[in-house]
């Protein structure tokens, strides 16, 4: 194979309008002329930096395979030879597009000691639109506080006198060994918040023995980020494409790279709306790999929950259970249970697991906090934690948190927000909020009397806080109605 051409940064310049546009990337020099009317982002940003290195801003939303996977490679046209550079082509572009945080403001990292004090700093330094996105939530927020106000509404009943010197946070669930009953929960386009985004999630999971549920709306390729973490597991979170042929390649391939559990996501058939989400601008450059989704400004709005889930197949139900084992031979975990009743049905199925979930409150407002589903599942079928792995998503920020579910019934939780907060510092940054979790639920172990996780039990918490509130059946237990459509 011959060896690339060496193009000079002079040559390169010389191409620098919309009908003769070349961009070096990576050092690598691309004809993206034909391409950029086409650009999702729209064409003023590639012009921005035509006859100029756009790696820099490339990079800050793209993974580095899209270029090559986009284009031809009769568009590569050489590589940039960097002894030609001189000081005009190191010049910054005319307009720089705002980067996803601001650093300088950031206070040392081992000044903050929980979950919360990094979601005090992702407030005060994420971009306007990237803060938007990741905390809004659904119309009047009732879901999204009760998430986290109804574990506070649950006692711990201690036991004293125990030795507990040594504890065991230890976890097996999926078939694999966590070091924390925790894995991170999926999440759309982390690179907004850090360059290193998704992958310096998985770098910082598998240094620390927990696992990664990653989300189709990755910002990286699904390869490029089990690569960061090699030989470590790692879940998949699915959003069924309208395109089943696009959702079946994509498992396919996610299979071949060694995943073997899926988490498919049920609750979001619809985008919720994010009200803070939509006030806010989306860059238009912004696009997720792995579905093809493309940020754009509306007459609504700039909600990226919005548009970029316009893919997902809202024809999705029950009767694909069939179409899904199909396809994919691994295990199949629902995401998005907020019932009794769906509950059943996932257990009368044999699915694998189920996550009780309500998106972080973003979708549908007022539907019940994660915690209440647990206990409406220990009233109304407590078979099913015996039939599949029961995990719980929302509103955990504290070890104690993680402790009160366990206690509950459940398998493991998961926790979102906080993770993508944490990346803000890159990948240490994740790895100290592990630590801090690590440390908190150890301290609540021992001043509950517990030295492993397989001790803890519904008598070691008071729930009659939210006792009144804990449906008794499936159904409404008094309102009657006549039906008049099938279900």
């Amino acid at each position: 194979m011959a060896e690339p051409k060496r193009l000079s940064a002079q040559q390169i310049a010389a191409h620098n309008s919309m009908k003769d546009c070349w961009i070096v990337v990576d050092g690598q020099v691309w004809d993206i002329t034909e391409f950029a009317p086409e650009h999702p982002g729209g064409a003023a940003i590639i012009l921005n930096h035509a006859g100029r290195d756009a790696t820099e801003s490339y990079s800050e939303v793209h993974g580095p395979s899209l270029i090559s996977k986009s284009l031809s490679t009769s568009k590569l046209k050489g590589t940039l030879d960097t002894s030609t550079i001189d000081e005009s082509w190191s010049n910054p572009p005319p307009f720089k597009y705002p980067t996803g945080q601001l650093a300088n403001e950031r206070p040392p990292l081992s000044t903050l000691l929980s979950s919360h004090d990094f979601e005090a700093v992702a407030r005060n330094t994420l971009s306007p639109k990237t803060w938007a996105f990741y905390s809004s939530a659904a119309t009047d927020l009732i879901t999204a506080k009760a998430n986290k106000s109804f574990f506070d509404q649950i006692w711990f009943r201690p036991r004293v006198l125990k030795d507990v010197r040594k504890v065991n946070t230890e976890r097996h669930f999926q078939g694999l060994r966590s070091s924390l009953p925790l894995f991170v929960s999926p999440a759309a386009m982390a690179k907004m918040v850090h360059q290193s985004g998704e992958r310096g999630i998985a770098a910082a999971c598998a240094q620390k023995g927990i696992v990664q549920c990653v989300s189709t709306n990755a910002s990286y390729s699904i390869e490029e980020i089990v690569s960061a973490a090699s030989n470590h597991p790692f879940f998949f979170q699915l959003y069924v494409n309208k395109n089943r042929s696009s959702t079946e390649s994509l498992l396919q391939h996610v299979y071949s790279l060694g995943i073997r559990s899926i988490f498919v996501t049920v609750d979001a058939p619809a985008a919720g709306k994010r009200e803070a989400d939509e006030r806010v601008r989306a860059d238009e450059t912004l696009n997720t790999p792995m579905s093809g989704a493309t940020a754009v400004n509306d007459q609504t709005g700039g909600g990226l929950g919005r548009i970029m889930g316009s893919y997902i197949d809202d024809r999705l139900n029950w009767n694909d259970l069939g179409w899904l084992r199909r396809i994919w031979k691994g295990k199949i975990v629902l995401k998005g249970i907020m019932g009794a009743a769906d509950a059943m049905r996932a257990a009368t199925e044999g699915l694998d697991g189920i996550v009780l979930s309500n998106h972080g409150g973003r979708n549908l407002d007022t539907s019940p906090p994660s915690i209440l589903v647990l206990l409406e599942l220990q009233r109304c079928c407590p078979e099913v934690f015996d039939q599949l792995e029961v995990f719980v998503d929302g509103g955990i920020r504290r070890g104690t948190d993680i402790l009160k579910a366990l206690c509950l019934g459940a398998t493991a939780v998961s926790i979102g927000r906080s993770f993508l907060y944490a990346l803000n510092y890159g990948e240490e940054g994740v790895e100290h909020l592990i630590d801090i979790m690590r440390d908190e639920l150890e301290t609540a172990m021992r001043l509950l009397g517990l030295t492993d996780l397989s001790q803890a039990h519904p008598g070691l918490v008071n729930t009659l806080g939210l006792d009144h509130l804990v449906p008794s059946t499936p159904d409404h237990p008094y309102a009657k109605w006549s039906r008049t459509s099938k279900l």
